[in-house]
Formats: structure tokens, sequence, C-alpha cells
């Protein structure tokens, strides 16, 4: 699936425009009630309405009680809800998350820029080289960095909503661009438009290090045969927290997949434990992730991070991904489940 994307402009009015068009569809941070942010988790998923498989309903429900009125779990139930689609949201200015973090984004679908002291390592290149040119470049220019400084391209997975301005990054400054070898041979086989030629491959567990910063790199199979999920180091101020970044979130078809996806939730949350994970990050809008820079746009100086959740509710991310899986295994594995006829492509 192609989304059009949108141009990103870097002019200093550009914020107050894009809140704007954020608060006229009502999801802007503070424009409704936390009740209302996930208005798909506010009810059981479609796959457990009546006549569908009893077997799925008790994981779904579990779900929806982790979340609770967690705006940010309510959004990631909504997301995994069987038939669920992406919201059409606007391209929000780019934003510093944390003082080394900064967000690239056409709305439906975001990059992450991580700032060292010896250069910048780019965390997904978004859909074509016109998003490269129209928001990566005069993004990164916007928050005082210079794109010239990109060293890395870390590409999550190898869909092209996450790999297209890559070569054109790669060409224009030289960067190095990490894939895991599952996902570069998924581009031999299928030959996407803008796909880069194969340069490094990422090991699971893979530390990459630049001007002090070491992101971990680890294999979350499952969207994708070798999706890719960071755990980066953020800072604001004196405080330095530890951030994940779920590399790639569309649940696969099938109950064996399905089965790799939740064996890779479950990796992941170990190594969350152990990195003492406290900030939550997504590529697409499925966390109430841009509501959430649009208020961290907004708040004062000194008011809490909304991305930083702590590392229970981080956890808690990751129980209700958990549940929700489960609960797509069981519709996998009913009588009644039909087969999809083609893999997802995205998102």
């Amino acid at each position: 699936m192609i989304h059009p994307t949108r141009r990103t402009a870097t002019d200093a009015d550009f914020t107050r425009r894009r809140f704007a068009q954020l608060a006229a569809l009502g999801i802007a941070a503070g424009a409704v009630p936390i009740a209302a942010s996930a208005p798909a988790a506010a009810s059981a998923p479609a796959s457990t309405s009546a006549g569908t498989p009893s077997a799925s309903r008790p994981h779904y429900d579990r779900a929806r009680r982790l979340a609770g009125d967690d705006p940010v779990l309510r959004a990631l139930v909504a997301a995994l809800t069987p038939g669920s689609d992406l919201p059409d949201l606007p391209a929000p200015a780019p934003v510093k998350l944390f003082d080394n973090l900064v967000l690239l984004s056409a709305g439906w679908v975001s990059a992450m820029a991580v700032l060292t002291d010896d250069g910048i390592v780019l965390i997904d290149a978004l859909t074509s080289p016109a998003d490269a040119d129209g928001i990566i470049v005069p993004g990164l220019r916007a928050v005082g960095a210079d794109p010239a400084a990109i060293k890395h391209v870390v590409l999550t997975h190898g869909h092209s909503d996450h790999f297209g301005g890559a070569q054109t990054v790669a060409d224009r400054y030289g960067a190095r661009v990490h894939m895991s070898p599952a996902d570069w041979d998924l581009l031999a086989r299928t030959r996407p438009a803008d796909a880069p030629a194969r340069d490094l491959d990422i090991a699971d567990g893979e530390q990459l290090t630049l001007g002090g910063t070491t992101i971990e790199l680890h294999h979350t199979p499952g969207h994708t045969p070798g999706t890719v999920s960071p755990v980066i180091p953020v800072r604001a101020g004196r405080r330095h927290h530890s951030a994940m970044l779920w590399g790639g979130l569309n649940p696969p078809s099938t109950a064996e997949e399905l089965r790799t996806f939740l064996a890779s939730v479950h990796a992941f949350r170990a190594v969350m434990r152990r990195a003492n994970v406290e900030v939550e990050l997504s590529n697409h809008p499925n966390d109430h992730g841009l509501e959430r820079a649009e208020q961290l746009r907004r708040q004062p100086p000194g008011a809490a991070n909304p991305f930083l959740l702590g590392g229970p509710r981080t956890q808690r991310y990751m129980a209700v991904m958990d549940a929700m899986l489960r609960g797509r295994i069981a519709d996998a594995e009913a009588p009644t489940a039909r087969a999809v006829a083609a893999p997802h492509t995205c998102c």
C-alpha cells in the first residue's frame, strides 16, 4: 500500500499551521479527552464481535484492560485491531523529542535522527527521494542540524515507506545504509522502486557507535522476515534515558508468522528490561505519537516529556502487544479463518 506523501515546510510559522490542522481533526494533544483519544480501542475489537471465534476474545479483552485510559496503549490496541487502518494525519513540522533525537515525519510515516558529537544516525528514510529532499534535509536544518553530517542510515525493515529516501542520502552525503540480511534478501527478490543498493548487514544485537552514542539493533522478525528494533540512548539536559523503537507493527496474516512476531515481542521485552527502557517511539502514528509530539512542542520548558513513559509503562505497552497478538493468532487458527491473498507491504 503506497500513501501520498506530504512535504514538510521549515518556516517558523509551520508549527502553528500544522497544529491548527491537527486540532481541526480533533487529535491535537489536549484537544480531546483521553476517553476519546482512541475510539477504535474504546470497544471490543471488530474481530471479537458476535459470531467470531471466542478463543480470541479473552486476549483482546485483556489488552483493553491493560490499556485502561492510557492514550498511548489505547492507540496500540486500535492499531492492532483486525481491519484497522493507519490514521491519515497531516505531516508535523520537525521537532526534537529529546536533545539528541529529532522526529522527521510525513504524517503517516516517520523517521528519527539521532544527533551525536560525530554526526547523525538516521533511522528510516521515509518513502522516496522526494521525501529525502522535501522532509529529511530541510527538517534537519530546521532544528539546527546539518544533513551533511548523516553518517549512517539504519532501516528498520524492507518496505518502501521506510527505505525510499535512503539511496538519495547515501549518494549525497556518503552515508552507509544498514539493514538486516533477511530484508536485504527481500529487496533482492522483490526489486522495488527506490530500493537502496545492498550495503551493510545488521547482526542481531549489533551495537552501532557514533560520537560516543551507542545504538543497539535487535532482530524482531514478524512484520517482515528481518525487521530490526533499535534501543537508543536519549538525553534531556543532564538526564539520560533509554528509548525503544518497535521496527514494524502491522502483523502478518498466518498463525506461523504471528507466532514468530510474538516470540520477537518476548525477546525484545527482555532487552528492554536489561536496558531499562523508559521511552517508547514508533515509525507510524499507531501510538499517539504525533499527538504527543505536538504536546511536547507546545508545553512550557520543564514540563514532563510525554514520550518518557517509564519502565513499567513501556513494559505494559509490550504486554498489550502480546495480548493483541495472541488474539490475532487465535483468529488465524479458527476454522473459519480465511487466507490472505497477498502479504502486507507497509506499516
